[in-house]
């Protein structure tokens, strides 16, 4: 063999472009009209921060996924008609029992249609998981400020979103026809009918006639595949588009600025991690769906309006309006030929609405408050908004005692309690804890605030005592690391609004008004009561004090050299530790 030779590939005749294939002719067709490529490359390497709390918000996606593919299997098989037939099927129990075919069509799916039940009981338990993931998701995005400018929107689409999960899974949960759902039915009824004037108008529209009608479930049964769906969808839609328009938020730490992002690209590493997180839900869904029976219709029997299921309950996201229509006390007034029942107002449409208002306004309220206009895209420790994480937990704590109020009677029967008592304990308890809640909250965020003060001008606790010359006793602390004090710095200083500050160009004070009275009373209520961060000065005259303190206690480690046991601690100047 040769020991020169020639690369074979180099030839005589100049290299051509091949022909492209169809598929890039059709591509290239597509992105000089659309753009796609560019499009899809910008958005490709779109970062997204890598923190476990923005799972939450992926697990309510994931999970409507997995209502959709559900569901889709489930109206191939559900007759959503309150047509009366009899049953012949496999479940003995019902066997020549008369019901509507809406019902006669669950019992198939559960106990004749291959998969049938798995897919119910996975569809029931992904709209559990939705419901709960959008609230605990929501809860995040409070407790962080992330709701802050420009993300007011969001936020308010985010609230809108729970309201119509929240209408999705009644509509649902009613579509079965079971003596469970239809006490669920009558009771919405009964709400509907307690509307002050137009009650009984509402009531005759929506259930066709008198309760219960023959038209209801095929009513709801449209507004749950059809209306309710598009109308979250497009709202997902807009939330997603506006998450990409605005960036996403990130926790404060080295390197993090309210300019960037710091992440991992859309592609390959963030889309593996949410295409496998998909797989993860839908794993829990389908293993739930499998092994934990839920919303056994076929236990309950089909709906009969002259009976009521003993100890029903509805879904948990219900339970609020349920509980506090258990606990309100009786009270009705006869006004303008009206009788206006108060009892059922107030709980179920005052008292919820109120809720939901009141979070949908609060980005609004707190950007009055403050007077704050900048854009937010880096997230706040909970502890550093000590009123709206008091706020929450207060409202956390309502909520669970009206969830408890919804089910009193199944309370009062398993533990052989008193109903009466649950009742007038709720009553009470509503006013009172959640105001303590509150308190407890705000002071001890408070006192973390003072904590991490401490741990920034004097660095961490070692657990390690020494002892002076002169006898006293004092901790040894070491310096924290640079990036954790830049993570505890990282926060704005609260500033308490003062009416009378306000001037205008020429030093003249702006006329007092109601609205500012008000405003400085919130603000005072809100901020007043903070610790702030220690300012640049104080950070510095800390560090040279620490400095100085290493430097004795060097000396005094260097010192204590050689020095003998006393029995039980070492001895003067050296440390203070329990002898081995």
């Amino acid at each position: 063999m040769s020991t020169t030779s020639v690369a074979n590939s180099n030839g005589k005749s100049p290299a051509t472009a091949s022909k492209p294939s169809r598929g890039a002719r059709v591509a290239g067709w597509a992105d000089e009209r659309l753009g796609l490529a560019t499009a899809a490359k910008k958005n490709l390497r779109k970062v997204f921060p890598d923190h476990w709390s923005f799972m939450l918000g992926e697990i309510a996606l994931w999970s409507f996924v997995v209502l959709l593919l559900t569901g889709v299997f489930l109206t191939l098989w559900f007759r959503p008609s309150m047509a009366e037939v009899q049953y012949f099927g496999t479940y003995e129990q019902l066997r020549g029992l008369h019901m509507s075919e809406a019902f006669k069509s669950t019992v198939d799916i559960s106990f004749d249609v291959r998969g049938g039940l798995l897919m119910r009981q996975m569809h029931h338990w992904a709209a559990m998981l939705f419901l709960a993931s959008m609230f605990v998701h929501m809860m995040r995005v409070f407790l962080t400020g992330a709701f802050r400018k420009p993300r007011e929107v969001n936020w308010v689409i985010g609230c809108v979103l729970i309201l119509l999960g929240i209408l999705e899974g009644f509509t649902g949960y009613s579509l079965p026809d079971d003596l469970l759902s239809g006490t669920g039915l009558r009771i919405a009824d009964g709400i509907v009918k307690a509307t002050p004037v137009l009650g009984s108008y509402m009531s005759f529209f929506i259930f066709g006639g008198e309760f219960p009608g023959d038209a209801i479930i095929a009513r709801f049964y449209v507004a749950h595949i059809l209306l309710l769906p598009a109308l979250i969808l497009a709202l997902i839609a807009a939330h997603m588009l506006l998450l990409v328009y605005h960036k996403h938020t990130q926790w404060p730490g080295p390197g993090r600025t309210e300019e960037n992002v710091v992440g991992y690209p859309m592609l390959p590493v963030y889309m593996a991690k949410a295409g496998g997180f998909f797989f993860i839900v839908f794993g829990w869904c389908a293993f739930m769906g499998g092994l934990m029976t839920i919303n056994p219709v076929w236990k309950y029997g089909p709906y009969d309006p002259t009976k009521v299921t003993a100890g029903s309950q509805p879904d948990w996201y219900m339970g609020v309006a349920e509980g506090a229509s258990r606990i309100m006390p009786p009270l009705e007034t006869y006004w303008f030929n009206n009788t206006w029942t108060w009892s059922i107002v107030i709980p179920t449409m005052v008292i919820t609405m109120l809720m939901l208002v009141t979070m949908i306004l609060w980005p609004f309220l707190e950007a009055w408050v403050t007077g704050d206009k900048r854009e937010h895209h880096l997230l706040q420790r909970p502890r550093n908004a000590p009123t709206r994480t008091a706020f929450l937990v207060a409202m956390m704590t309502l909520y669970g005692l009206l969830w408890i109020g919804g089910g009193n009677d199944v309370l009062a029967v398993v533990f052989n309690l008193n109903l009466n008592h649950i009742t007038w304990f709720l009553r009470i308890a509503v006013f009172i804890i959640p105001v303590i809640a509150f308190i407890v909250t705000k002071r001890w965020c408070i006192s973390l605030q003072r904590h991490d003060n401490e741990v920034l001008l004097h660095g961490y606790e070692t657990g390690i005592i020494m002892r002076s010359a002169e006898g006293g006793h004092a901790e040894r602390h070491l310096p924290i690391d640079e990036g954790k004090a830049y993570t505890l710095t990282a926060r704005d200083r609260d500033e308490v609004y003062d009416p009378e500050s306000d001037t205008d160009a020429n030093g003249v004070a702006a006329p007092d008004s109601r609205s500012s009275r008000l405003r400085a009373k919130l603000s005072r209520a809100m901020f007043a009561d903070n610790v702030q961060k220690p300012t640049a000065a104080e950070l510095e005259e800390a560090h040279h004090h620490a400095e100085h303190e290493h430097e004795l206690e060097a000396g005094l480690d260097h010192a204590a050299d050689g020095h003998q046991f006393d029995g039980r601690h070492e001895v003067e100047g050296e440390e203070l530790r329990p002898k081995h």
